[in-house]
């Protein structure tokens, strides 16, 4: 059987594409064929060399912003992948927190962002034959990681609503998948320690995922050993988030 390239020939558009996994993804989606990639990016004016030498329309756009999102979708009606990446951290606590707006910022970016991309894109997808939606959420949407604060729940939430979506969307022919991250050497990921995987890999195992037609894919070993540790055994792998929290606020103060 020939092997399925769901990127040949696509038009696609990847939010946070300026930098970090957004960017493997433009880089792996074009190396793989894709016919065109939209990169979403919050200000353009930002964007320096990222882009040169490829084929890449950069367009404005804010996720949280229902007026940019609805702008990105009248400009790019012959999309037919879209990859919701744009996502924010905000590194505090969630109840014992010095910043009582952060986990409301990381919810409007990872849950609702994710949402507005969505409801807006589902009938253009419709629309050119279904296609295809890659939700890149977290390691820690898949089970509470105290020392992630807002940032967990808010990933857990866009973990449900890929759930949600992919049946809403079936009747159109829309596959949805649910990429769960662990830890790549990105810009938001610069404050932990250990081995990190590069975002084209993750771009990679992400649209190996699409092809093979999973639903949720573990991108990275971290990802799969971590789930792993949590289903073995919840009540332990709990206790020992709990620790990871204490020496986390012994090292940061947050």
């Amino acid at each position: 059987m020939a092997r399925v390239n769901r990127a040949e020939g696509a038009v696609a558009l990847v939010t946070g594409a300026n930098r970090g996994i957004g960017l493997g993804f433009v880089q792996e989606l074009l190396a793989r064929g894709a016919k065109k990639v939209y990169a979403g990016v919050r200000d353009p004016s930002t964007v320096a060399d990222e882009f040169d030498g490829v084929a890449v329309e950069v367009i404005e756009l804010d996720v949280t912003d229902l007026d940019s999102v609805q702008r990105a979708s009248a400009q790019c009606s012959d999309v037919n992948l879209l990859v919701n990446n744009a996502g924010y951290f905000a590194n505090r606590r969630l109840v014992l927190t010095d910043d009582p707006h952060a986990a409301r910022q990381e919810m409007e970016v990872n849950y609702f962002g994710v949402l507005n991309m969505t409801r807006a894109f589902a009938a253009t997808l419709g629309a050119n034959g279904g296609g295809a939606i890659l939700n890149v959420l977290s390691v820690a949407g898949a089970f509470a990681a105290p020392f992630m604060g807002g940032y967990s729940p808010s990933k857990s939430a866009a973990l449900t609503l890929s759930t949600i979506t992919r049946a809403e969307l079936k009747g159109q022919g829309t596959d949805v998948v649910a990429l769960i991250v662990g830890s790549v050497d990105t810009r938001m990921a610069s404050h932990v320690e250990g081995r990190k995987e590069s975002p084209i890999d993750i771009a990679r195992a992400s649209l190996d995922a699409l092809n093979k037609g999973e639903t949720v894919c573990d991108t990275d070993l971290m990802a799969v050993e971590a789930r792993a540790r949590y289903f073995r055994d919840p009540a332990r792998f709990e206790r020992q988030m709990a620790k990871t929290l204490d020496i986390d606020v012994q090292s940061t103060g947050r």
